[in-house]
């Protein structure tokens, strides 16, 4: 009797088994991401449906009330026990203006993301007459808890976006090493695996084995995209790679703080300045977010966002909180390439820089994504417990 020669593990060999150990430790993240991204991608349409009442005004009427006056009524109406954040005002005449109002708890040794927060509100408010239409409490709101199960798994950010970051970091390459062992040797193979071939007798393992591999195929260079967007956040240095390759520069990019010159000028007035000349600069832009100073040195900062619903441009104002005059301006095409990615990122991430098509792609990859872990579990699964076929009986 001759023994049987063992097989020699070549590359493809230890690539499965890379694959399949990294599958194991990660998969539940990758689960939990693809299927919290697949969730989260259209929830500002969602949201903008749930609370249409609040977000849009019951009636249009010939002028608005001053941002200073608006201001100065929404404070009066939350009183001291909430500071106003940032101011949005569209463009739109039918849509409220809103206010974004957070504050960190910073007295807490808690892991727990909900132990970091003292409160988040967005407080929406009539233009027209200074009247509060809706106060959400962001810090339970379904989407912002997805948001952030997506972010950091409901952990400190330093501690749970590091596991999201490197659960993704092993996503990506698993992508790689799954179509290292996909590949087809010749182009017989290939029209196997391009394309779905079930029949009346496919068994389910064959059919969960093609949607693994064949869809996780057709994703692959998406997905990798979308990783590559995650781990933007989760990681500085991943960022500094991706400023540093677009940029091509080692510099970082400048950032200009003015400040007000003290005065015995009126604030409120100077909001008023500020947002007019800010709509002076920019007719065309769907919102700008503008606030006061945080203190009696800082400058008033705009924010121009040119496109609804997308963020990957944005310019950016500075004004003296006293005079209302402009100070600096920082506008989105004197940026370098490097930033202009880092600024995309957030609309690449859920697909929103291609509009709506965009999310629906993001939406469909996303929810592979957190498929794959599935399938990929069962056809492991399947081949340790394969069905021992039967002996014929003897008569």
């Amino acid at each position: 009797m001759h023994k049987k020669k063992k097989k020699k593990k070549d590359f493809k060999y230890w690539i499965g088994r890379i694959h399949l150990v990294l599958g194991l430790a990660s998969g539940l993240i990758v689960l939990l991401l693809g299927t919290t991204g697949c969730i989260y991608v259209f929830s500002q349409e969602i949201t903008e449906w749930q609370r249409s009442e609040a977000m849009y005004v019951p009636q249009v009427k010939e002028k608005r009330l001053a941002n200073s006056v608006i201001w100065n009524k929404t404070l009066q109406a939350v009183g001291d026990t909430i500071a106003l954040g940032d101011m949005h005002v569209y463009k739109d005449p039918e849509k409220a203006f809103e206010f974004h109002c957070y504050k960190a708890n910073e007295d807490t040794s808690s892991i727990w993301y909900f132990d970091t927060i003292e409160y988040y509100y967005h407080i929406y408010v009539d233009p027209y007459t200074g009247n509060i239409l809706g106060v959400y409490n962001e810090e339970k709101d379904f989407f912002n808890i997805i948001k952030m199960l997506h972010w950091s798994l409901l952990l400190k950010t330093e501690i749970g976006q590091v596991i999201v970051g490197w659960g993704t970091f092993i996503f990506v390459i698993m992508l790689i090493s799954g179509i290292i062992l996909w590949w087809p040797k010749n182009k017989a193979a290939r029209k196997q695996r391009f394309a779905f071939k079930w029949k009346d007798s496919t068994k389910w393992r064959r059919k969960n084995y093609d949607l693994h591999n064949i869809l996780g195929f057709y994703i692959s260079f998406i997905a990798i995209i979308i990783a590559f967007t995650g781990m933007v956040w989760a990681f500085t240095w991943f960022q500094a790679i991706v400023y540093v390759a677009g940029s091509q520069s080692l510099t970082p990019p400048e950032v200009i703080h003015k400040q007000s010159v003290i005065s015995n000028g009126d604030t409120d007035r100077a909001l008023d300045i500020a947002s007019a000349i800010t709509w002076e600069k920019y007719p065309n832009a769907d919102a700008i977010s503008i606030g006061k100073a945080e203190d009696s040195i800082n400058a008033i900062e705009a924010y121009v966002q040119p496109y609804k619903g997308k963020y990957y441009v944005y310019h950016q104002l500075q004004f003296d909180q006293y005079s209302g005059k402009l100070l600096h301006v920082r506008d989105h095409s004197e940026k370098n390439f490097g930033e202009k990615i880092i600024t995309a990122n957030y609309d690449i991430h859920v697909g929103a820089i291609l509009g709506i098509p965009g999310k629906i792609i993001a939406f469909i990859v996303s929810f592979i994504c957190a498929m794959l872990p599935v399938t990929g579990f069962l056809i492991w699964w399947g081949r340790n417990n394969k069905e021992k076929k039967k002996k014929p009986t003897m008569v």
